[in-house]
């Protein structure tokens, strides 16, 4: 495996998450101010992309390109148009049966187009579901999308990511409060979408847990965890679909967020930092998969 070498291209005041890659270019959230940019790897600068995102969080494309955003600070999750960003998106899920939901964090959507999203409350505000849960919205022959609750045991879900084959779905459970555990979780996908009995696959114990999620061709799933305050420090793991660590990075800042691949072949990794970073490394001895775009060889 490569030594990996870090390349800072971006650097914000507040938090960065959700980044994805639109084929050309890097897409990533500045969650507090409610700003989405977009770094282009052509001339290496950073341009505003999308304002007013409701304190945007996490954010995919599916098979088609559709970006889907989960905007933390409406209590929705959203369908963006690319081509006018500017607009307002479609909603895909604002509550259930008639209540709002939390804070939705972050999602991933299945090869039949439903959409998964974890809905913490990191505020100081109170839930507005009593739960913080693992929600799925399902798009009707209707044209309408239905949300249904598919975990009922999770604490505080934060980063989702779906295996290879779909059959699981990995959700990292990372609550503050130190009694509660921070797990990387597996959940057996179900053929009408909901999930069965979890399996633990890492216990971070005291330290801070998984935030963002990706996948590597071969099923790895990378992960950003861990910060300077406690526990082995701010780094990313690799684990095996059964949980086995195969080895950690280092990160340059505390604190990573979250993470996505990119490039022309998908082997380019992308990490957003607590501390407004937002960070490259060309050469991670993976190559990502992405719903989209697909990788070109």
């Amino acid at each position: 495996m490569p030594n990996w070498k870090w390349t800072q291209i971006a650097d914000h005041d507040t938090l960065t998450e959700g980044p994805v890659w639109d084929g050309s270019g890097l897409l990533y959230n500045e969650v507090a101010k409610s700003t989405t940019f977009r770094w282009n790897p052509k001339n290496d600068e950073t341009a505003i992309w999308r304002t007013n995102t409701s304190k945007a969080n996490g954010m995919v494309f599916d098979r088609q390109g559709q970006l889907f955003v989960c905007e933390g600070g409406a209590h929705r999750v959203t369908k963006v148009d690319t081509e006018n960003p500017e607009i307002d998106p479609e909603v895909v899920s604002s509550g259930l049966e008639g209540e709002t939901l939390n804070w939705p964090n972050d999602l991933a959507i299945d090869q039949h187009g439903r959409v998964y999203f974890s809905d913490p409350n990191y505020s100081n505000s109170p839930n507005n579901l009593d739960e913080e849960s693992v929600y799925m919205a399902e798009h009707t022959f209707g044209g309408n999308w239905n949300t249904h609750r598919v975990t009922f045991d999770t604490h505080k879900p934060n980063g989702v990511l779906f295996s290879i084959d779909q059959k699981t779905l990995f959700v990292a459970d990372a609550p503050f409060e130190p009694f509660e555990p921070r797990q990387l979780l597996a959940y057996p996908v179900n053929s009408d979408g909901t999930l069965s009995d979890h399996q633990v696959l890492h216990d971070f114990g005291r330290g801070r847990g998984i935030d963002g999620m990706t996948l590597t061709s071969s099923g790895i799933i990378i992960a950003t965890a861990g910060s300077s305050s406690i526990g082995p420090g701010p780094m990313i793991y690799e684990f095996e679909p059964s949980g086995r660590v195969i080895q950690t990075h280092k990160t340059p800042v505390d604190s990573p967020t979250n993470c996505t691949y990119g490039g022309t072949s998908l082997n380019t990794l992308f990490v957003t930092f607590a501390g407004g970073e937002v960070y490259k490394v060309d050469e991670t001895g993976h190559s990502g998969h992405l719903a989209y775009p697909q990788r070109r060889f």
